[in-house]
């Protein structure tokens, strides 16, 4: 088969949700809220109950706000799960769904974030929903266009903004210290 023969669209979005349904999903399945919130070391970014952060500037417009510092801290600060599906949900997903298809407006200042595990799974589920739907419509000219001013390298074709998923890998490695670190807290004996 020729290269331009291949259904890139189809291509591009089989591998989100293979990635989703067999790899993902089944790694974030049991999420707790402990390990949702848990930091390995002093000071990490997270989400945290309204007031309650001392990062120079606290994000979002609920109950819960995501830590954050503009100019970024160096090095970069250490984030938790929660602080990581947060960037997710809002950054990778919802404010690109908005710009992108159509979505409501989204963004780190607008978002409410989830004050448990449970919660930002179903916004990442739905976010993801969104996401597909949206790629899923884009045909072979949407993915050769470039994603122009919405995104901060704007001739970059939307095909390579597709393929942007690799914060979620973070968040399973975060999982897997967790698991490693705390056994007492996960029922395993390790």
């Amino acid at each position: 088969m020729e290269a331009d023969e291949i259904d890139w669209n189809r291509t591009l979005r089989e591998q989100w949700e293979f990635h989703w349904k067999h790899q993902l999903r089944a790694r974030l399945e049991g999420l707790t809220d402990d390990e949702y919130f848990w930091s390995p070391v002093p000071d990490a970014w997270s989400v945290r109950p309204r007031g309650s952060s001392t990062a120079p500037v606290q994000l979002g417009a609920g109950d819960f706000t995501m830590d954050y510092a503009s100019p970024q801290p160096v090095p970069s600060a250490f984030t938790t799960i929660a602080w990581r599906l947060g960037h997710v949900i809002v950054g990778v997903l919802a404010a690109r769904n908005a710009g992108h298809f159509g979505a409501p407006a989204a963004s780190y200042e607008t978002w409410e974030y989830a004050g448990s595990a449970a919660t930002a799974l179903d916004q990442l589920e739905t976010q993801f929903d969104i996401w597909l739907a949206g790629v899923g419509g884009l045909g072979d000219a949407g993915l050769r266009a470039p994603i122009g001013e919405k995104e901060p390298f704007p001739e970059m074709p939307m095909a390579e903004l597709v393929l942007h998923i690799h914060h979620l890998s973070e968040v399973c490695l975060l999982r897997d210290l967790y698991l490693h670190t705390k056994p007492a807290t996960n029922g395993a004996n390790r």
